[in-house]
This record gives structure tokens, sequence and C-alpha cells, in this order.
């Protein structure tokens, strides 16, 4: 826990620090892309008979990142396993910056979800940019992918000899940020939390990492 609550604040700029900057441009430019050319709306339509089979992904991306890592702090606890403790830790980290990075861009990009009750009327170009004006649970990006992909690359980083681990990590954040991104977000909203969550799995992989290797 020490460690968790040392690193918070410096592994959240970090993630923002210059050599990580390319890849939030990166993850605007390709947004700019995915909705200047219509693919954002053309997708949207083309799965509106497929996103049922997806839907768990709402539920499971949501609920997880919570479940998780304090099942695995109990459990490393009470069995007195400091590497699972340990893993609980990574992971809870991961998941709170990744929501915290995904709240950020939010807060002043202000986008519309997709309407599911109206595929008619284009709405994947409308974004209400200032403070606060479309609150931090909805729009750009997704912060379901975002999580998801800080969980999963935070695991792969810690852990990349453990081929099942990198196998299943990265299958279950793919299949939230397809989940999310034919319900309540857009295309481009999955991409770039795909982009930004791989930046706080990466940062705090390493950090972690760090640490166990400690002379």
């Amino acid at each position: 826990m020490r460690h968790f609550l040392r690193t918070l604040p410096p592994n959240l700029l970090r993630c923002f620090a210059p050599r990580y900057l390319p890849w939030h441009v990166l993850a605007v430019v390709l947004t700019a892309v995915i909705v200047r050319s219509g693919l954002d709306w053309s997708y949207f339509v083309a799965t509106k008979n497929v996103y049922l089979l997806f839907f768990p992904a709402l539920i499971i991306g949501g609920l997880l990142p919570i479940i998780l890592p304090l099942g695995l702090l109990v459990y490393g606890a009470r069995k007195k396993k400091e590497k699972i403790t340990y893993a609980g830790w990574l992971l809870a980290q991961a998941a709170l910056l990744g929501s915290i990075v995904s709240s950020i861009y939010k807060t002043f990009t202000g986008r519309l979800q997709p309407n599911l009750h109206n595929y008619a009327v284009d709405i994947s170009h409308s974004f209400q940019f200032g403070f606060f004006r479309h609150g931090i649970f909805w729009g750009w990006p997704s912060s379901h992918t975002t999580i998801a992909f800080s969980m999963a690359v935070a695991l792969v980083v810690m852990y990349p000899k453990k081929r099942w681990l990198v196998y299943v990590a990265l299958l279950y954040a793919l299949y939230i940020g397809l989940g999310v991104s034919m319900s309540i977000h857009w295309l481009s909203d999955a991409v770039a939390g795909v982009i930004l969550g791989s930046v706080v799995g990466v940062v705090v992989g390493r950090s972690f990492a760090r640490y166990t290797k400690r002379p």
C-alpha cells in the first residue's frame, strides 16, 4: 500500500510527461480523422444489430476494475501471499489513474454519447468544449476502455513472461473496448481509450516493476 500511495501523484503526472505527449496527440488526431471522415456514424449504424452481443462488456467493464483488485488484496492478505497483494495494488492504481485521466479529458471535451434509440440523426460530431459541460461519465474518451487497457497493459509490463496472463488481459481489454464502441460510446472514444489507457498501463507497470527490482 505504501508504494501505491507514494507513487500515485507522480505516476499521474508521468502520464502527461513529454515522452508520452505524442501518444495523447495521436489519440486526438485519430479521433479527428474518425469523426470528420464519418466513420464514427457509419460504424454506429453498421453495428446496431450486433451490439447486444457485447452488452455484458458494459457491466463487466464497470465492475471488474473494482472487484478484481479488492479480491486480490483480500485474498493475498488472508493467505499471506505478497505477490498477489502486490498485483492487487498494481491493478488498483492502474484502474484509478485510468479513470482520472479519462475524466480529465471528459471534463473539457463534453462529447455527446450515441443515442441508441435514434439512428436517423447524426450526432457523432457533437462536442461541447468548455468546462464540465457534459459531466465526466459520458463522452470522449471511453473510461471503460481506458481503464481496461490501463489494467491490461500494466499486467503485460509487470509480468511479460506470463504469456497466458498477457493473452487473457489483452483479450479482456479488447472485449470491453469493442463492447462500448457499439453501444454507449463512439468508435473514436474507444480508440482514444486504447491509446490513453496503454500510456497509463505502461507508466504504472514500469513503476511497480522498478519497485520489485530494488536491491
